[in-house]
């Protein structure tokens, strides 16, 4: 059964993460570029898909569908033979569901507090102790997830998941908020080689390589998956 899909994404953006599970999962979609920096995101059309005003935005047919962990985990389901969900291992799927909650809760939050600090605070002084955080913040969370989270070369182990998907988003940040990753020795081998342009997971297809860069794919290329 084929379902209509659609997805609001921005280049360089966190709707990288819905975009690589929706080609993993070699199932037809239509994407929309939303110009982040223009506001389009706050246009009336947009928010009348979704209020937040935020991206990743799935329409999907039953309606808008937003935030990362529900988009990753909709999406598997809708390819089961792709398994990019543990969905007959009650304890993989938890424990999945954890690490993308850990995600969205503590380093999409520690990654804002950069260049979205306006969300929490207004003076400049405090806008700067902030930004002055994120590395530090950003670094806990990652040696945090090399050391207990992460338990093989994948999150959950042998096998890619969404998770990983996910995980690459804010591994391709650790640049921009200034991190030292000297001392990251098992995500960024894993997550980082893509944006050389390596193809380092044997069977990642060359199709998905083109979303790791932050302009937007050429034209024709991503109009219909």
């Amino acid at each position: 059964m084929t379902v209509s899909l659609t997805l609001y994404y921005a280049p360089g953006a966190c709707s990288i993460a819905s975009h690589i599970a929706l080609q993993e999962a070699q199932i037809p979609f239509d994407v929309k570029s939303v110009a982040l920096g223009a506001g389009e995101q706050r246009s009336p059309d947009f928010l009348a898909l979704n209020p937040k005003g935020r991206i990743p935005l799935l329409i999907t047919p039953f309606g808008p569908l937003t935030e990362n962990p529900a988009i990753l985990e909709y999406v598997a389901s809708l390819a089961p033979e792709g398994q990019l969900a543990p969905v007959e291992d009650i304890a993989k799927l938890a424990q999945m569901r954890e690490f993308n909650a850990f995600l969205s809760a503590t380093v999409h939050v520690a990654h804002a507090h950069g260049p979205r600090g306006g969300r929490w605070a207004k003076t400049e002084s405090a806008l700067q102790d902030m930004k002055a955080q994120v590395a530090d913040n950003m670094l806990s969370a990652f040696e945090l997830i090399e050391q207990t989270l992460q338990s093989g070369p994948w999150v959950l182990g042998k096998d890619f998941s969404i998770a990983d998907a996910y995980l690459y988003t804010f591994a391709r940040w650790l640049e921009m908020d200034r991190v030292d990753t000297r001392g990251l020795k098992r995500v960024l081998p894993i997550e980082l080689e893509w944006s050389s342009g390596q193809q380092f997971k044997p069977f990642w297809p060359p199709r998905v390589l083109p979303i790791a860069a932050t302009a937007p794919a050429k034209p024709g290329l991503n109009n219909r998956h």
